[in-house]
């Protein structure tokens, strides 16, 4: 690992060195973070904030949000099933369910279990930019954002216009334990903008179908979705939005392997969001906000085979309101909100249950003098099953320059168990109703150092998790069975730089590099010495992608190494070349190209070297 290292300083120190007597702060226009009732320039977060721009989404060799998402800094996607099946996503170590997701500031949380948390149906193509903010945000987001948030914001459309695109891959290998076919995958997405001075719609559908990469891993997947935005003068505005989609795939190996060969799953995900905003008066603006999701996972152990043996199947709703609101005052300004959430599931191993939850929000941001910032909040909670719970967080920065800035930030946060940790009943796995739910607490100091080309970002924390929750046992013959297993305490540093170099008006080069470390110190409660989840932890990541644009040509590539806790580290390099010619593009992409073999989840063998051929025809 020495190795890795020196060649993060190295590169580091090279950016740093290689600036020019012309550099100045970054003249483009200026992301602006939404955060339900602050909306923040993201050159004045005080918090460790990670931006993934259209323009980043548009060169990387992905076409669904989980791949996008496995090039994030310090986000750890641990696939069962690729190219969008199944993915569990954390933060910071973090476990997949101590991570909420949420979408325009609507939180997306499964409350069976947080394995489909990421079934969504958005094309990359609509998605403005993913928010990643890291480490507990409960007075910002609520309940569950134990290590941390990801915001996907999406468009607003200003042209008109329609998009078709269609792509086809394969690994050039040949199912030899079933019918000997060579394994490939196809999609095809057409879409739809209409962009007006007061009104913009979108609607977007997919189909993508693959017969896997080993056996029994196919899947089709289909989705639809819809964005409407109103303008109702300049003080009203309002967003919806709906979708669905029917994800299914063959499961090998997915949860209990051997034995589970054969076996398949259907998702289906629908949800429905309505949210507003309104100025009052110049100084007061009110959000309010309600959303819908329903959920239906159907399991089979046996596959297709036997539907009345190892089948589970759980419906899922849940139906949640919001209602933020923020008052400028002549020295700083005021945040305050509300929510309810309705969670309730009917499911034939589970059970049926249901659960309500509210949350009050109160925050305070001021700027004491011209150079220090500090916002300060709690959000108080109360679960039907876990009763009052209060989570305070204070956050400041201080700009030593116009472009140096020092960060720091103390926070606390809860994560309520799921459905599935209180209350299946398998064979293999059992749940446990006495749970305590989990609670966090980090600290976190840094600084920021932002010019025209080059951007280093430096972040050291440490948090500790109580009541943390896994899936245990003593013996590999006995069920799984969650339990509150202890504390876990984590040292992690953070690094992330930038750097532009621009040859000429239409020849640039981007380099973007990215390293993490965690020290996880877990002090059990229990005599259990078998893990699910805990053990699996990364300790070092790095994230690189280098991309070339001349024109219309765009030629990136990316780098991801990921060492766990356990288990061998690996190397994945991936490639995407892009040429567009007036409103059509065509890419190639190359992933896994050295044919690296690795694991994200126990013993399933992720794809080996994967190329996909594809073309867009956009006119927006």
């Amino acid at each position: 690992m020495k190795k890795i290292y020196i060649a993060v300083l190295t590169v580091i120190c090279t950016n740093f060195y290689a600036q020019t007597k012309r550099d100045s702060i970054t003249e483009m226009d200026e992301v602006i973070i939404n955060e339900n009732r602050f909306s923040t320039p993201i050159s004045k977060q005080n918090r460790n904030v990670y931006v993934i721009s259209s323009a980043d989404i548009k060169k990387l060799p992905g076409r669904t949000l989980q791949e996008v998402l496995q090039y994030a800094n310090g986000v750890d996607i641990r696939q069962r099933g690729p190219f969008g099946s199944q993915a569990d996503i954390s933060v910071d170590g973090g476990s997949f369910e101590q991570t909420v997701v949420l979408l325009n500031g609507a939180k997306v949380i499964d409350s069976q279990t947080a394995h489909n948390m990421l079934n969504l149906p958005l094309p990359v193509e609509v998605i403005e930019r993913i928010e990643i903010l890291r480490g507990p945000a409960a007075r910002t987001f609520g309940i569950n954002s134990l290590t941390g948030a990801i915001n996907i914001i999406t468009k607003k459309p200003t042209d008109s216009g329609i998009l078709v695109s269609t792509y086809a891959g394969s690994n050039f290998e040949k199912n030899t334990e079933g019918n000997g076919d060579t394994f490939y995958g196809t999609g095809v997405q057409a879409g739809a903008v209409l962009g007006k001075e007061k009104q913009q719609h979108s609607i977007f559908a997919s189909h993508d179908k693959s017969n896997g990469y080993r056996y029994n891993t196919a899947f089709e997947n289909n989705k639809i979705f819809y964005q409407g935005n109103v303008q109702l003068n300049d003080s009203n505005e309002i967003l919806g939005s709906a979708g669905y989609i029917n994800n299914g795939f063959g499961a090998n190996a997915f949860y209990a392997a051997p034995g589970d060969k054969n076996s398949t799953e259907r998702v289906q995900t629908t949800f429905a969001n309505l949210q507003s905003r309104h100025s009052i008066t110049d100084s007061w603006k009110i959000m309010p906000r309600v959303s819908y999701r329903y959920n239906y996972d159907d399991y089979r152990y046996l596959g297709n085979s036997n539907l009345n043996v190892g089948r589970s199947q759980h419906y899922t709703n849940s139906i949640a309101a919001e209602l933020n609101s923020t008052v400028k005052l002549s020295k700083g300004e005021i945040g305050f909100g509300a929510e309810f959430r309705n969670e309730d599931i009917h499911s034939s191993n589970i059970g049926d249950h249901d659960r309500e939850n509210v949350g009050l929000y109160a925050e305070y941001r001021t700027s004491f003098f011209q150079r220090l910032n500090i916002n300060l909040g709690t959000y108080l909670n109360y679960n039907s099953d876990y009763k009052w719970q209060i989570y305070p967080g204070i956050d400041a920065s201080y700009e030593i320059t116009d472009s140096f800035k020092i960060i720091g930030n103390v926070g606390t946060s809860q994560r309520i168990p799921s459905f599935t940790d209180l209350y299946l009943k398998q064979t293999g796995n059992i749940g446990n109703a006495n749970l305590d739910s989990e609670n966090a607490f980090q600290s976190e100091i840094g600084f920021k150092y932002n010019k025209k080309t080059f951007t280093f970002n430096a972040n050291y924390f440490y948090r500790k998790i109580t009541n943390y929750i896994d899936w245990m046992r003593n013996l590999t013959t006995v069920p799984w069975q969650s339990q509150n297993t202890g504390d876990l305490s984590t040292n992690g540093i953070n690094l992330r730089g930038t750097y532009r170099i621009d040859f000429s008006r239409n020849s640039r080069l981007n380099i973007n590099l990215g390293y993490s470390y965690l020290d996880s110190d877990f002090k059990s409660s229990r005599t259990e010495i078998y893990s699910k989840y805990l053990i699996s932890s990364l300790k070092h990541q790095v994230t690189n992608t280098i991309d070339y644009q001349y024109r219309d040509l765009s030629i990136l590539f990316a780098t991801r190494f990921n060492e766990r806790i356990t288990g061998p580290s690996y190397w994945i390099n991936d490639f995407r070349v892009s040429q567009s010619i007036k409103k059509f593009t065509i890419f190639l992409d190359a992933q896994n190209i050295f044919n690296a073999t690795y694991y994200e989840v126990g013993a399933i063998p992720l794809p080996s070297r994967w190329f996909s051929l594809g073309a867009k025809f956009v006119t927006f």
